[in-house]
């Protein structure tokens, strides 16, 4: 079956292994990882730190390259490809969400969600009706001139969401989003990022250590010597404070009021 027959799978990983050379001593990190999201699907990986979660991340949106295995994002083999055309795959197919959520300090909210277009070369007119639009769909457009040291983390990470998603990506990584957050504003987010993967069809996969946000995903892949197994893996986790029923409630009262608005 040609690349891309299956118009639904968004990432597939095919026996990739990374390997780093440490001195005289190689580190195998990952060692045969295989793996398949589908459009709409909401997968957490979890393990112990150093198990190789980022590296796995990393590979995917094509910021480093296996040492042998293939990785196909969305229907086209980046490991086949060269430095000019992975850089097309990340700005055109693969969106990132980080912990710290680097947003360009001297740059509104609006402007740090117009940077991806910007290196698109998307015209102005359309920027800046696409970033409202994004800002809008993660409810903070009514501080779209604001800058990020005006914003509270829970927005900044909102509009790190909405810069994520500026380019229509098929797959969205995320690493450890909900890290600097407190317990309700990272479950709203979670909340947020699952129903924009069953609603517009993206593929999210998020890396993290709290068992709470990994139990709001549709599946949960545990990293364990370089492999990935589906199972649930308590000793892995870090304590949590985050009511799930809570978050949903109040997530669902807050779409219910914006919609009545």
């Amino acid at each position: 079956m040609p690349l891309g027959a299956d118009n639904h799978v968004a990432v597939e990983c095919i026996d990739v292994h990374r390997d780093f050379q440490d001195g005289s001593r190689v580190i195998r990190v990952l060692q045969g990882t295989n793996l398949k999201v589908h459009r709409g699907e909401f997968v957490a990986v979890v393990g112990a730190s150093g198990s190789g979660k980022t590296t796995l991340l990393n590979l995917i949106g094509g910021l480093d390259r296996p040492t042998s295995g293939q990785i196909i994002v969305d229907g086209t083999d980046i490991t086949a490809l060269n430095d000019e055309g992975i850089s097309a795959v990340r700005r055109h197919k693969v969106g990132v969400l980080f912990q710290d959520q680097l947003l360009l300090p001297i740059f509104t909210a609006l402007e740090n969600v117009e940077v991806p277009m910007l290196l698109d070369n998307v015209p102005t007119e359309e920027r800046h009706k696409r970033g409202m639009n994004l800002l809008e769909v993660v409810g903070v457009d009514h501080r779209a001139q604001h800058m990020p040291h005006e914003l509270s983390g829970g927005m900044r990470s909102r509009i790190a969401l909405a810069r994520a998603l500026a380019n229509d990506p098929a797959i969205l990584l995320c690493d450890e989003p909900t890290g600097d957050l407190d317990h309700t504003t990272g479950g709203e987010i979670i909340q947020l990022m699952k129903r924009l993967a069953k609603e517009e069809g993206r593929a999210i996969i998020v890396v993290t250590h709290d068992p709470e946000v990994a139990k709001m995903t549709d599946k949960i892949l545990l990293l364990r010597n370089g492999v990935l197994v589906e199972e649930l893996v308590t000793e892995f986790f870090k304590p949590s404070g985050i009511d799930i029923e809570e978050v949903r409630a109040k997530f669902q009262a807050d779409e219910e009021a914006s919609i009545g608005k």
